[in-house]
């Protein structure tokens, strides 16, 4: 299944607290859109978060984020995982 990264840029407000919150949100719909969430990442100093996942094509993340919490993200981008 093909893996991809999304980037948010800056979501206003955002802790490291309510990204993990958002994170097991993105967990309990991921079966509906056939996405499986293999991690996320923040950073304080940028603002910047950044999530992994693997499913069928792009926009099922988006539409998983969609319907989570409505954080949608700024770049989507299929990668493939190094050694």
């Amino acid at each position: 299944m093909p893996l991809y990264m999304d980037i948010h840029y800056k979501i206003a407000g955002l802790t490291a607290e309510g990204l993990a919150e958002a994170h097991k949100r993105d967990v309990q719909v991921q079966g509906k859109h056939g996405v499986h969430w293999l991690n996320y990442w923040y950073s304080v100093d940028t603002g910047r978060a950044y999530c992994m996942y693997e499913a069928p094509d792009a926009e099922s993340g988006e539409a998983c984020h969609r319907e989570a919490h409505g954080i949608i993200a700024d770049e989507i981008t299929e990668v493939d995982k190094g050694a």
